[in-house]
């Protein structure tokens, strides 16, 4: 994988973030990302547009609640940082048990997505593993709300999440097609224990069959929820394991 596709969510790194910020960006910029995905960036927008310049980093994707706050101080501080997708990271589990409350999530997120072409803006949305635990007649929640969205509303899959909640990413990527422009590269024992979390490479995740099923992808996002090993470590493993062809 060319180092160019991959980025990292600086959520992996969070705790360093708070302590010194630009310390922590120069770092993420020293193991060869070329990419990040903020969360939180309305409340430092300008301190982290400066770290990512000083280091020639961009951030093409960001997380924000954007079904859960107001949307245009996200909007304002995404287009601030040169984004072009902002994905919203969580809809409470009870949204996910009913068909109907799965439409009602992608009627919302279709409403931001109108919202955000004013600011030249895709809006997206990442999953955890209660979207795809439901059986809805054989499709996931995922499946059900790729029905429901309108066509400039894009998926980030997290792989890993995918496979903690019982189904197969690889298979999952298929069905969804080039609904997915985004995924979460991760990878420890299959567990909600975070601290399981592991280097992209050192744990049970089949990394060569996601990469292989995702097609359309435009960016690969490196993630460690947390880990009980160092997580700059971590992501610098992650970042030798899947540029090593490029070497």
């Amino acid at each position: 994988m060319h180092p160019s596709t991959l980025s990292v969510q600086l959520y992996t790194v969070r705790d360093a973030i708070e302590a010194d910020l630009d310390a922590t960006i120069d770092r993420i910029a020293t193991i060869g990302f070329r990419q990040v995905e903020p969360y939180g960036f309305t409340s430092r927008t300008a301190d982290l547009a400066a770290a990512l310049h000083r280091n020639g980093l961009t951030a093409p994707s960001g997380h924000a609640p954007l079904l859960s706050s107001e949307q245009a101080p996200i909007f304002e501080a995404a287009r601030a940082l040169g984004m072009t997708t902002v994905i919203d990271p969580f809809v409470d589990p009870s949204r996910w048990l009913s068909e109907d409350g799965v439409k009602a999530t992608a009627e919302a997120l279709n409403a931001a997505a109108d919202a955000a072409a004013s600011y030249d803006l895709r809006v997206g949305y990442h999953n955890h593993w209660f979207e795809v635990e439901t059986d809805f007649g054989g499709r996931t929640g995922l499946e059900v709300l790729s029905a429901h969205l309108s066509p400039e509303v894009v998926l980030e899959v997290d792989t890993y999440w995918v496979t903690v909640g019982g189904r197969s990413p690889a298979a999952l990527l298929g069905k969804l097609g080039d609904r997915v422009k985004f995924i979460h590269v991760k990878d420890g024992d299959i567990s909600r224990d975070n601290k399981a979390q592991v280097a992209v490479g050192a744990g049970r995740m089949d990394i060569p069959a996601v990469l292989a099923a995702a097609s359309a992808v435009e960016t690969f996002v490196v993630e460690l929820d947390d880990s009980s090993g160092d997580l700059f470590t971590a992501l610098e493993d992650s970042f030798t394991y899947l540029t090593r062809d490029e070497a």
